[in-house]
C-alpha cells in the first residue's frame, strides 16, 4: 500500500460517525435547511431527518468539529437534544473529588456534567456519537473513581417527550377558549357576535401568545437563509390579523378576520399534537426493543445471589435466570437447562432449548428451568444492543426517494409564496375585492404546508423498519428497506444458507492400508481449531468414535483449497480432489455422484481416502425459492462445492442456474458477472452466511446475511436475517415491497393535499379556516397511513402456494 493510501485509509478511520438529536425543526423544509447549512462545514456529510428529529453526520478529521457542528445548528435556528445518562460513582471521599471529576468529564467535547458527593452520582449530558457511556465510564476510572451505569436515558428522553405532549396539550386548551367567543357569531339563528375591540383583545392572545412559537420558527428559519412551515402560518395569519386591527382601530365598516387567524393557529397546533402522538408510535419500535432488557440482575457474589441492576453488570460475571424471567445480558450457560423464547430478536415463534454451553441473550425470556449464566457481553456490545443500534441508524437514515422529496420541499416554499402573492394580486385586479383576495391569500399560506410532504418517506420507514425488527429482519439503512423488494437477481450461497450448514460425516473411504480410525485421526488433527462447518463435521465423527486427533505440526489453511501441514516431520494434506490431484473412485466416487462433498486426505504424497459429508437441505428452502420467483427475482447458487453437490441441492430447492467451484475471492466476481449480464437497472442481491461471503455481499446491491452467521458476514450485510429459516428471506422482500408501497401511498396523501387545496384556496373555495383543518390532517393522514404498515405479518408457518398477507 502506498503512502498515500495508507494516509486515506487512516483518514477513513478516523472518520466520525454519529446521530444529534435536533429540537426545533417544524417541518421537512426544516429539514432540508439544516442538512445543507451542515454540510456546508468543511468535512461534515450530514443527512438530517425531519421525522425522526435526527442528523446523522459524519466527520472528517482535521476539519469542522462537534463545537463547529452544534454551532451550525444553533445559528440555523435549532438546538441539539444531548443524551443523559447518570452514573453511580464509587471511591469520592471529599468535595474536591466530585469538583474533580466535573472538571475531567467535562473536558470531553459536547459533555456536560454535575457529580454529587452526597449521592454518589454523576448526572451527565451528552452528545452521543461524540462520546459513549463507556467512555465516560472509562474517563471515571482514569480518574481514580470507578462507575456503572445507574440508569439510562430512556427516562429522560420520555420526560423530554412528555414535556412537549403536555405543552402542546394546555396551548390547544388555551387556544379553544380565546377562540371559541370569536366563532359565536357562526352559531345558527343567534346574534351573538362580539364587540370589535374585544375581538381585537382575544385575537391578539391567540396571534402573539399561541402563534409565538411560529414567530420564533419562522425567524430562525429566516436567519438561516430559508422558509419553512412556521413563516406560512405566520405570515397568512398576521397578514389576516393586521388587516383587521387597522379597520378596528381606524373604525372602519369594512369585514374583518379576527376568527380565521385565530382558528388557523389553534388548528395547526392541534394538528401538531396529532402528529407528535402519531411520530412517537411510529418510534416506538425501538423503544419496545430496548425494553426487553430487565432492569435487575440476580448476581453470584461471595455473599450468596444479591439482586444488582443489570446495566451494573460486568463481564465475568455470573448470574441466574429464574422461570419466566428475561435474560439481563448476552451470557454462555455454565448449568441447568431450560427453553427460551428468542421471538422478540429472531421472530422465531418457538422456543429454542438450551443447556451447559450454549450461548444466551439478553432479552430472551426463560422458559421452566433455572438456568446459571457467565456474562459474556455487556451494555453496547450485546446482540439486543446492536440491534437497536442497526434500527435506529436505519430509521434515522433517508431511502433514495426521499432525497428527491427533499430537493420538492427545498423549493416549496418559495413557490406557495410566489402563488400567494399572484393570489393577492391577481385577485384584487380581477375581481376588484382586497378583502376578498385578501382571505384567499391567507387559505393558500396555510393550506401549503409542506409538512406531510416530509413526514411521508420517513414515518413508512421507521414502521416498516421497527416491524421489520420485531420479526427478525434487520435492515441497516432506509435504502437497503427500499431496495431488498426491488432485487431482481439474487446469488445464493450453498452451505449455510440453502443447507442448514451442519454437516454431517455420511461415509468413510480408506484406501490401500489405511482404515477409517487413521483416516479420521489425521483428518481431525489437520482440521484443528477451524471453524469451517466441514470441520465441525470431522472433528464430530473422530469424537463420536472416541479417535484422538493426530498432532499435526506447521497446519495452515489454503484458502478456498484445503489444509496442509506435518506430522513427524512427514508432510500432510487435505482437501478437494482438485487440491490434492487426485481422483476419487469406487464407493467414494458414488457418493460424489449423489453429491455428497468428498474431503481427501494424503501423507506424503499418499492418498489415505476419502471422508464424504453431506449437509441437511433447510426444509424449507423449497417453498421461500419458489416465492422469490413469483416475487420475479432470478437465483442463483454460487458455491465453492463440487457441481455434484451443488447440483443435488439445487435439483431439490428448483434452482437452475448453478456457478460451482467458485473460490472466496470469485464469489465477489460472480456478484459482477451477474450485474454485467443483467438488464441495466437490475439490482443484484447477495444472500450468504460466511466469511468468504463477505466480499460478495459488500459487492451486491443488497447484501443479506443469514442471523446464523459471522460476524464479519453480519456487518457487512445490508440486510440480518435473524431467523434461520429461509422464508425470512421471502419476508424480508416483501416488507420491502410493503414498505416502499406506503411510501408511494403516503406521497399520494401529501402531494394530494396541496394539488386540491392551494387551487381552491386561490379561487376562495376553501376559507382559511378550513385550510387550517385541512393542512393538520394531511400531517395526520400521511402518518396514520404510515401506522396501518403495522398490519404486515411476516410467513408463520412452512406452506404451499402463493404467500398471503394481511
Amino acid at each position: 500500500m502506498t503512502d498515500a493510501a495508507d494516509i486515506q485509509q487512516t483518514r477513513r478511520e478516523q472518520t466520525t460517525t454519529f446521530a444529534l438529536s435536533v429540537e426545533g425543526m417544524t417541518c421537512a423544509a426544516c429539514a432540508t435547511r439544516l442538512e445543507k447549512v451542515l454540510n456546508r462545514l468543511t468535512g461534515v456529510s450530514a443527512h438530517v431527518s425531519f421525522a425522526t428529529h435526527k442528523a446523522a453526520l459524519t466527520l472528517v478529521p482535521d476539519h469542522a468539529g462537534l463545537k463547529d457542528v452544534t454551532d451550525a445548528v444553533a445559528r440555523a435556528g435549532f438546538s441539539v437534544v444531548p443524551e443523559h445518562v447518570t452514573l453511580a460513582v464509587e471511591g469520592m471521599t471529599c468535595a474536591s473529588c466530585s469538583a474533580r471529576l466535573t472538571k475531567v468529564l467535562e473536558r470531553q467535547e459536547g459533555v456536560s456534567a454535575n457529580v454529587n458527593l452526597a449521592t454518589g452520582k454523576a448526572e451527565i449530558d451528552f452528545i452521543p456519537g461524540a462520546v459513549s457511556i463507556s467512555d465516560l465510564i472509562e474517563t471515571v476510572t482514569k480518574a481514580g473513581f470507578s462507575a456503572t451505569v445507574a440508569g439510562t436515558d430512556d427516562t429522560a428522553r420520555k420526560a423530554r417527550r412528555d414535556r412537549e405532549k403536555h405543552r402542546l396539550q394546555l396551548e390547544l386548551a388555551v387556544g379553544i377558549l380565546l377562540t371559541a367567543p370569536l366563532l359565536l357569531d357562526m352559531v345558527g339563528g343567534m346574534n351573538l357576535m362580539l364587540p370589535r375591540w374585544i375581538q381585537l383583545v382575544l385575537a391578539t392572545l391567540v396571534q402573539f401568545g399561541l402563534g409565538a412559537k411560529f414567530y420564533q420558527g419562522a425567524w430562525a428559519a429566516l436567519r438561516g437563509g430559508g422558509a419553512n412551515m412556521d413563516v406560512l402560518v405566520a405570515l397568512g395569519t398576521t397578514v389576516a390579523w393586521c388587516a383587521s386591527a387597522v379597520i378596528t382601530v381606524l373604525g372602519l365598516p369594512e369585514q374583518v378576520w379576527f376568527e380565521s387567524g385565530a382558528t388557523v393557529l389553534t388548528l395547526v397546533t392541534a394538528g401538531r399534537l396529532m402528529e407528535t402522538g402519531a411520530r412517537n408510535r411510529a418510534a416506538a419500535g425501538v423503544e419496545r426493543l430496548a425494553r426487553l432488557q430487565p432492569v435487575t440482575a440476580h448476581v453470584e457474589t461471595p455473599q450468596g445471589v444479591q439482586d444488582r441492576p443489570a446495566a451494573s453488570l460486568a463481564v465475568g460475571d455470573v448470574f441466574v435466570i429464574r422461570p419466566g424471567e428475561a435474560v439481563p445480558t448476552d451470557g454462555v450457560i455454565l448449568s441447568g437447562e431450560s427453553s427460551l423464547d428468542e421471538a422478540m430478536l429472531t421472530g422465531e415463534s418457538m422456543p429454542v432449548g438450551r443447556g451447559p454451553d450454549d450461548p444466551v441473550r439478553g432479552g430472551t425470556v426463560n422458559g421452566v428451568g433455572v438456568l446459571r449464566v457467565r456474562a459474556m457481553a455487556v451494555g453496547a456490545d450485546t446482540a439486543l444492543a446492536r440491534i437497536t443500534r442497526m434500527v435506529d441508524e436505519a430509521e434515522g437514515s433517508k431511502a433514495p426517494i426521499e432525497r428527491l422529496v427533499d430537493r420538492i420541499s427545498g423549493i416549496f416554499v418559495p413557490v406557495i409564496l410566489a402563488i400567494a402573492l399572484l393570489t393577492l394580486a391577481g385577485g384584487w385586479l380581477v375581481t376588484g375585492s382586497f378583502d376578498r383576495s385578501l382571505i384567499n391569500t391567507v387559505a393558500v399560506l396555510v393550506v401549503a404546508c409542506p409538512c406531510a410532504l416530509g413526514l411521508a418517506t420517513p414515518t413508512a420507514i421507521m414502521v416498516g423498519a421497527g416491524r421489520g425488527a420485531a420479526a427478525g429482519l434487520l435492515f441497516r439503512s432506509a435504502e437497503a428497506l427500499e431496495q431488498t423488494g426491488r432485487i431482481g437477481v439474487l446469488l445464493m450461497d450453498k452451505t449455510g444458507t440453502l443447507t442448514e450448514g451442519r454437516p454431517r460425516v455420511s461415509g468413510l473411504f480408506p484406501q490401500d492400508d489405511a482404515t477409517e480410525s487413521s483416516l479420521l485421526a489425521l483428518a481431525a488433527g489437520l482440521e484443528g481449531d477451524s471453524s469451517h462447518p466441514l470441520a465441525g463435521a470431522v472433528r464430530d465423527a473422530a469424537n463420536a468414535r472416541q479417535i484422538a486427533p493426530d498432532i499435526v505440526a506447521d497446519n495452515r489453511a489454503v484458502a478456498g483449497h484445503g489444509l496442509e501441514g506435518s506430522v513427524g516431520g512427514v508432510p500432510v494434506r487435505l482437501g478437494s480432489a482438485r487440491f490434492l490431484e487426485k481422483a476419487p473412485s469406487g464407493e467414494a466416487m458414488s457418493a460424489m455422484e449423489t453429491g455428497q462433498t468428498l474431503i481427501g486426505v494424503e501423507k506424503s504424497g499418499r492418498l489415505l481416502g476419502w471422508i464424504a459429508v453431506a449437509d441437511t437441505i433447510r426444509p424449507d428452502a423449497a417453498q421461500a425459492i419458489s416465492l422469490l420467483k413469483h416475487y420475479g427475482i432470478h437465483p442463483i447458487m454460487v458455491t465453492g462445492d463440487t457441481l455434484a453437490a451443488a447440483r443435488r441441492v439445487a435439483n431439490t430447492v428448483g434452482i437452475t442456474d448453478i456457478q460451482a467451484e467458485v473460490l472466496p475471492g470469485d464469489k465477489a466476481d460472480a456478484v459482477k458477472q451477474a450485474r454485467a449480464t443483467a438488464p441495466a437497472g437490475t439490482l443484484i442481491g447477495m444472500v450468504g452466511d460466511g466469511i468468504n461471503d463477505a466480499p460478495a455481499l459488500a459487492s451486491a446491491d443488497v447484501g443479506i446475511a443469514m442471523g446464523s452467521g459471522t460476524d464479519v458476514a453480519l456487518e457487512t450485510a445490508d440486510v440480518v436475517l435473524m431467523r434461520s429459516r429461509l422464508l425470512a428471506l421471502v419476508d424480508a422482500v416483501s416488507l420491502s415491497q410493503a414498505t416502499s408501497r406506503k411510501i408511494r401511498q403516503n406521497l399520494f396523501f401529501a402531494c394530494i393535499y396541496n394539488v386540491l387545496g392551494v387551487p381552491l384556496a386561490a379561487f376562495g373555495v376553501l376559507p382559511p379556516m378550513l385550510s387550517g383543518a385541512a393542512m393538520a390532517m394531511s400531517s395526520v393522514s400521511v402518518v396514520t397511513s404510515a401506522l396501518l404498515l403495522n398490519r404486515w405479518k411476516p410467513l408463520a408457518t412452512v406452506n404451499t402456494g402463493a404467500p398471503e398477507r394481511s
